[in-house]
């Protein structure tokens, strides 16, 4: 059976690519020839070829936007909200053949005679307000967003979504809009301020869960979204709330770590880009006092990368025990940094303030006319005590010697660990473009940096490298074997490529959602030889970020054209890799279909 798929979400993005694939391989295994029309914001409208709608014997529209279905008349067709297909394909297929109906001529203006997807009625319709943030504010960030929209349009609920993005919050919710919606949804992977929604219903999740599972999490946080206010509206209070969901839910110790490292990840980033622009006088040019060259290393290495420890430890502290915890924090991150135990100090010193400053504020009770001491009196003072003497006496000594005989092993690594260590970072680098394996990878090489050392340098410029790969050599391929691409595949790969030469690995992520088992491999094969080759060059990174920009930067890159050589190797084989065993593609402008194997 022939059959035409037909996908739509308001922001015509990645949910519209997503139901796309998602409904054409479910076709596929149905045995049916599957014809697909993605309505996109990335180009213009093109329609299905007239001859090709003639031939379909079934129109299935999964839409949740305003689509003309008037040029179907005489066809059979069902039409059923987006966010339908997306959970479970076979299903929607399964209903769209058995409750598909001829469209008449009368019917025309825009919709079948189809029982429509179950919204909302106006009386029950729900008020929704919501904020999503990932740790680096950039795809994760805006596709959750995305997601929760559409899926809020499908079953009827007026919905605004506030982006906590790395260009600072958009579409900001107003005290109005907070006042007015009946749940709060906060879909967000690091700690957020919370306080503005003291009193409201509250249900909290992670981007992932709101991307992958959007339905539901509209409907959880309809159901089970519980009062915030008070006590409550502290993250401290928050965790202790119930398991799966509940006023906050699922929390733990990989938050907390991310909300730090989100907050540490602009101090990084600004000091490593002074630190390498100090090199463009020369290596050493910053040991002469007086100079511009030791001024933007006193900025850079003096004071950013000195910042960079306790920024990581007070965040970590704030989002487990909110503002109290930030003072605790940055002593023990403070301290980290000076007793040498670096990055892993400032860890330990997060955790360890952020959890006495919960305890504190849990457990002592004082009356009310004095409440308003223990948070700026008593949680500072009594968790920034004991932080800090456990620093000092405890902890500091022995992770300063972990730091430091790391330190040592990585400058006297040999080339073949080197290699292995660059293969390990490279391949956690392509993983999972942007998530938690790729965020633990990125994490290591800052930790690194913060030690100092010529070894500290040497993984940094692994990861960065591995990093650009994928979105690199999937936007190469786009291009260089375009009859395997669709038009919309190719747009999003010109997008890939722009996002690569930046360090975003998140670029390939349109390409992975579509095809993951195909995508991910070749990409992780890519990253493990640029890593390998990165480290087997001896090359060393002085700034965390930027990309091939960086290179601009003289002495910013010890070995240039080495540096170059190995990601341009991990990118073609990236390139010619997906090229080869991506499925064909036979399209009409504007369309993405399958017609078998590849040609």
């Amino acid at each position: 059976m022939n059959i035409l798929i037909i996908t739509a979400c308001p922001s015509g993005v990645a949910t519209t690519f997503l139901a796309a694939r998602a409904l054409e391989r479910a076709a596929q295994r149905r045995g049916w020839t599957p014809w697909v029309e993605m309505h996109s914001q990335l180009q213009p409208l093109a329609l299905t070829d007239p001859a090709k709608v003639g031939a379909t014997d079934l129109i299935i529209a999964a839409v949740s936007t305003d689509v003309d279905l008037a040029r179907f008349t005489g066809k059979r067709v069902y039409q059923g909200p987006i966010s339908q297909a997306l959970p479970d394909p076979e299903a929607f297929l399964a209903r769209a053949e058995r409750e598909a109906k001829t469209l008449a001529v009368s019917s025309s203006e825009s919709r079948p005679a189809t029982a429509p997807a179950p919204k909302a009625s106006a009386a029950s319709r729900k008020k929704i307000v919501a904020v999503t943030a990932c740790p680096t504010g950039v795809a994760h960030t805006f596709m959750a967003a995305e997601a929760l929209t559409q899926a809020a349009g499908g079953l009827g609920h007026p919905i605004r979504v506030e982006t906590q993005g790395s260009v600072g919050a958009q579409n900001k919710l107003t005290p109005e809009e907070i006042q007015e919606a009946e749940v709060v949804i906060l879909a967000c992977d690091i700690e957020v301020d919370q306080s503005r929604f003291a009193g409201k219903r509250v249900w909290r999740t992670s981007t992932g869960a709101a991307l992958k599972k959007s339905n539901q999490t509209i409907q959880e946080a309809l159901d089970q979204a519980q009062p915030l206010g008070g006590e409550a509206s502290r993250p401290s209070a928050q965790a202790a709330s119930a398991g799966k969901g509940g006023a906050s839910g699922k929390r733990g110790p990989y938050r907390h770590l991310l909300t730090g490292v989100s907050f540490m990840l602009p101090m990084v980033v600004a000091g490593g880009l002074l630190i390498a622009l100090s090199f463009v006088f020369g290596i050493d040019a910053f040991k002469q006092e007086g100079t511009l060259a030791a001024a933007l290393m006193r900025i850079g290495g003096g004071t950013a990368f000195k910042l960079m420890v306790p920024l990581l430890a007070g965040y970590i502290a704030y989002s487990i025990a909110d503002r109290p915890g930030i003072a605790p924090g940055m002593i023990g991150g403070y301290l980290a940094s000076d007793l040498g135990a670096g990055f892993l100090g400032g860890i330990a010193a997060g955790f360890l303030a952020g959890y006495t400053a919960q305890a504190m504020s849990r457990y002592i009770k004082l009356p009310r006319s004095v409440e308003a001491l223990k948070p700026i009196l008593l949680i500072p003072l009594g968790a920034g005590l004991l932080t800090g003497l456990v620093m000092i006496y405890v902890i500091g000594a022995p992770v300063a010697a972990v730091m430091s005989a790391m330190t040592t092993f990585l400058t006297n690594m040999g080339s073949g660990n080197a290699v292995l260590l660059g293969m390990l970072l490279g391949a956690m680098m392509c993983f999972d473009l942007g998530g938690p394996v790729n965020k633990a990878a990125y994490t290591f090489g800052v930790g690194l940096l913060s030690a100092g050392g010529p070894g500290a340098y040497g993984p940094m410029a692994a990861i960065m490298a591995s990093g650009m790969v994928p979105p690199l050599g999937i936007g190469l391929a786009s291009l260089l074997a375009r009859a395997k691409f669709s038009e919309p595949e190719r747009e999003a790969g010109k997008a890939s490529l722009a996002l690569g030469l930046c360090f975003i690995s998140e670029g390939a992520i349109p390409f992975m959602a579509k095809d993951p088992l195909r995508v991910i491999p070749i990409c992780m094969i890519g990253g493990a030889i640029t890593g390998a080759l990165s480290m087997y060059f001896s090359v060393q990174l002085m700034a965390p970020h930027g990309g091939l920009f960086v290179l601009l930067i003289p002495n910013a890159v010890n070995h240039v054209l080495l540096y170059l050589l190995s990601i341009l190797v991990g990118s073609l084989m990236v390139c010619f890799g997906y090229a080869f065993i991506k499925p064909g593609q036979t399209e009409m402008p504007g369309t993405l279909s399958s017609e078998g194997g590849a040609r």
